[in-house]
């Protein structure tokens, strides 16, 4: 139950994040009011509602032979594991969450994914039965990955609007690397710019493909959605420290942000001594085996720092160039094993 709790105080955190930053980045001023989100937890009343109570009122109201026949009930009776008691209610319960909003919030739409079609058409059926009041349900195509597969956490291939999760480097790369074959769909449902505009954004593109317009601009703007224009700036700084190897971007880089892009990295705090050189810095960090072969692995040139590579082991560190002014340095061995280094008392 807590962890459950958590989940939703952390679903609850991310969706009233992306509606401020809406309020934020498209709303005008002066001009109309889309009005407040309300986001409501469902268990403030299911968890209120007695058995019987519920089982006399919106259960009496659907019948068995229309739940059975939904094809995602057929896939799930037909399956090797079956279908459990409680998977069966959840379009019950889902139908009857749609007729407690209509009934207190006077909510007319219910939205989802295209698989959710038969829940929904559960709740139209549950809300007209019960109140006569015409109500009506959207769907929307569910993305999928390059070979056809859901995105999501069941599948292993989610992308989250939780920072802790997904960063806001990670959410930017995950748009700039989307084909050409769907980025103007994206365009059209991840973004709020004008069908105009991303017709001229196409039009570009088919001239400049090399440019990849169209694919850095939905990841700016799903990014700035999501994060906000600070969290697009973040993803900004951290391609420009991992791909293009600047200096400038790793010195503005936070903690968070170094923690971020180098989830696999291993964090030493050193104290910076008189004379020190790359290979007692290497050696410090554990980055390189004891021996000949750790001082070989940097006059092999596998050993760069802040992005340069260094090749010879007597190098004297100096702040400014292998120290950065925010107190890191970055230090690479081989392709991808990164240490973090934060230095104590410069």
């Amino acid at each position: 139950a807590g962890r459950v709790r958590a989940q939703a105080r952390a679903l609850r955190a991310g969706l009233e994040r992306l509606f401020e930053n809406h309020r934020e980045l498209f709303w005008e001023p002066g001009a109309g009011r889309l009005g407040r989100a309300a986001l409501l937890d469902n268990a403030r009343w299911l968890g209120r509602e007695p058995l019987l109570r519920f089982l006399g009122g919106a259960g009496g109201r659907l019948r068995m032979g229309t739940l059975l026949s939904r094809q995602s009930c057929q896939a799930r009776l037909r399956s090797a594991e079956g279908m459990s008691l409680a998977e069966f209610l959840y379009p019950a319960l889902q139908a009857y969450d749609f007729l407690h909003l209509h009934r207190h919030h006077g909510c007319r739409i219910q939205l989802g994914g295209h698989d959710q079609m038969g829940n929904i058409m559960s709740g139209y059926e549950l809300v007209t039965k019960m109140t006569g009041t015409d109500v009506f349900g959207i769907t929307v195509p569910l993305i999928t990955s390059t070979t056809g597969d859901k995105l999501g956490k069941t599948a292993g291939n989610a992308v989250w609007l939780n920072r802790d999760k997904t960063s806001p480097f990670e959410l930017y790369q995950f748009f700039v690397r989307q084909q050409d074959n769907v980025v103007e769909k994206y365009l059209k449902l991840f973004t709020f710019l004008p069908l105009e505009e991303i017709a001229h954004i196409m039009e570009m593109h088919a001239k400049e493909p090399e440019k990849w317009g169209p694919q850095k601009r939905l990841a700016a703007e799903v990014t700035k959605l999501v994060h906000g224009r600070e969290g697009l700036e973040s993803a900004k700084r951290c391609t420009k420290a991992l791909y293009y190897s600047s200096v400038e971007a790793l010195e503005e880089m936070s903690d968070q942000e170094l923690q971020e892009l180098f989830r696999q990295a291993t964090s030493a705090e050193l104290m910076l001594e008189a004379g020190m050189t790359v290979l007692d810095l290497c050696r410090k960090a554990n980055a390189i085996p004891d021996g000949p072969s750790g001082y070989r692995k940097i006059t092999d040139g596998g050993v760069s720092i802040n992005g340069n590579r260094v090749t010879n082991p007597e190098t004297v560190l100096i702040l400014g160039q292998h120290i950065l002014k925010n107190g890191v340095s970055l230090l690479r061995v081989g392709k991808k094993n990164y240490y973090i280094i934060k230095w104590l008392q410069l």
